[in-house]
């Protein structure tokens, strides 16, 4: 079996040569192929390995690690690819992202080098400069142009192999600071085929199988579980900059996608639109993602005519679940039963394992003799939270569902500390601690409140040092704004008069709402000003 990128990737280049591959849809307003891009998999062989050269003659190696700002773009991709084959590790960096965001990424992953596009290049130096190291960076577009010389030898000298670090992802957690997750050749390879694999209504074909894909590629769904099971089945991958619904049905119909990825946001926004000539031109044959309502699955596949297959899956692993066969229980928030080589129980806060149709925290492991394989490695520089996460055998989810007696595995909640809003997992520990350090906030409580479009959105509950009025809001939400990726400032600020704790001093969640009214009660709106810079 190939156990990394660079063979999975060489292998099927050689046999699947005159496929396409990669693919973006024409976007004149895009400041990047605005007329789109096209390219089959020996002309991104060739790509990558020129990409790869220039990488090792400027020192670049097995063990280091490259941060990458590219958005959306094509090359995002090659260059992982390039990277793999280097044995360097690829550390996507969110466009969204502030400076101290950056920075923080930054002096985390201990990055030799950054390579940003042209109109990211002010966001990374601001945040290199707050991170007080002297990362090289390199700006590129179509092709990457020559590097300065790696100021530290290659960390190993040996074979890049299916332990090798391939990504680091960051991702939210609970304690605040994301989190890297260090994914390994062998991980990623196994996911994209576990995908690919998974039968029923998911199908990939070498050749026919294009699916297009809005999510972002700084994400594990895009750029990891979607791309290695395109490039293990010869099939192609479309790359929309973003999710447009006015363009949606259009661009699907001129890139000829077979398949799409979605999230929960979509598919609202699509069935909102008055109908058009293009949602009759479309080719999909199924669509793979989660979060849909159950009250909008029938009636989506109903007037456009094609599956919605909900999964469930997460950066620290790669076997995802999925109700791909029939029948489906469209109706309900299932996400698909436990199969070999993926073990799931679930149990009470205590790690007891409930009785079936009981609610309780998903945990999950290979098998009793190798619970691990299939995982992530770990988090970075977090061995501590690594054994809590994977304590009694078993990885912790943070998600709670109910598995009825046959096997099929509900969704019910997140974990109260993470807010799922669009797609993105925010933790709400690290708004909590941006608002903290604001001179007039005395105790904050950041939750998710329910939200018609964006599934959730956070809400900051604070207790205010003085007198609290629309001008404080407003000053407390232009802080958190400035401070954090846009998508994690509060859409609703509520000023309350006394935030709820433990005796030990430990905010009581459960209690904000219970004699203050509910939820949005008296709370300010700033959900229409939360957009991109």
């Amino acid at each position: 079996m190939v156990k990394t990128i660079g063979a999975l990737f060489e292998a099927r280049a050689k046999t699947f040569s005159d496929h396409s591959f990669l693919q973006v849809p024409a976007n004149a307003a895009r400041n990047y192929h605005p007329d789109g891009y096209l390219c089959s998999y020996g002309e991104a062989a060739k790509v990558v390995d020129d990409m790869a050269a220039k990488l090792s003659d400027a020192g670049y190696g097995h063990g280091h690690r490259i941060a990458v700002l590219l958005e959306n773009r094509p090359e995002m991709l090659l260059i992982k690819l390039a990277l793999a084959k280097r044995g360097i590790s690829w550390v996507p960096v969110n466009p969204d992202y502030r400076p101290a965001e950056v920075a923080y990424l930054l002096q985390d992953s201990a990055a030799e080098l950054a390579l940003v596009a042209p109109e990211l290049a002010e966001l990374m130096a601001a945040g290199i400069a707050e991170s007080g190291l002297d990362v090289p960076t390199v700006e590129m577009t179509e092709s990457l142009p020559d590097l300065p010389k790696a100021r530290r030898p290659a960390p190993t000298d040996q074979p890049v192999s299916g332990a090798t670090e391939a990504s680091l992802i960051y991702t939210s957690g609970t304690t605040g600071r994301p989190k890297g997750c260090i994914m390994s050749h062998a991980y990623e390879v196994e996911m994209g085929q576990w995908y690919a694999s998974r039968g029923g209504l998911i199908q990939f074909e070498a050749g026919v199988t294009k699916v297009y894909c809005p999510l972002p590629l700084f994400h594990v769904n895009a750029a990891i579980l979607l791309f290695m099971a395109v490039i293990d089945t010869g099939s192609a991958h479309i790359i929309p900059e973003r999710f447009r619904a006015s363009a949606w049905w259009r661009e699907l119909a001129e890139t000829g996608a077979t398949a799409a990825h979605y999230l929960g946001i979509i598919i609202p926004a699509l069935m909102n639109r008055d109908p058009e000539e293009w949602e009759h031109k479309h080719q999909v044959k199924w669509a793979v993602g989660a979060g849909v309502e159950p009250t909008l699955h029938r009636p989506f596949e109903e007037r456009f005519g094609f599956p919605l297959i909900e999964v469930w899956g997460m950066t620290e692993m790669c076997r995802m679940l999925a109700d791909c066969h029939e029948p489906r229980s469209i109706d309900t928030r299932a996400m698909g039963r436990p199969q070999p080589g993926l073990d799931i129980r679930v149990v009470d806060e205590d790690d007891v394992e409930v009785p079936r149709g009981v609610p309780g925290e998903m945990t999950l492991r290979y098998s009793a003799e190798t619970p691990r394989r299939g995982a992530f490695s770990g988090y970075l520089n977090l061995p501590d939270a690594t054994e809590e996460a994977w304590r009694d055998g078993w990885f912790h989810t943070g998600d709670t569902v109910v598995m009825d007696e046959s096997d099929m595995v509900t969704f019910v909640d997140r974990k109260k500390n993470i807010i799922r809003r669009s797609g993105e997992n925010i933790a709400a520990a690290e708004i909590e601690a941006c608002l903290q350090d604001h001179p007039k906030v005395d105790r904050v409580a950041v939750v998710a409140v329910a939200d018609t479009m964006r599934d959730e959105e956070v809400m900051a509950c604070i207790q205010v040092l003085g007198a609290a009025d629309d001008t404080l809001a407003q000053e407390l939400f232009d802080w958190s704004f400035e401070r954090l990726a846009y998508y994690k400032a509060p859409g609703w600020v509520r000023f309350m008069d006394d935030i709820p704790v433990t005796g030990t001093q430990k905010i009581q969640k459960h209690s904000l709402f219970g004699e203050q009214g509910t939820e949005t009660d008296g709370a300010f709106d700033f959900r229409s000003l939360k957009k991109r810079g």
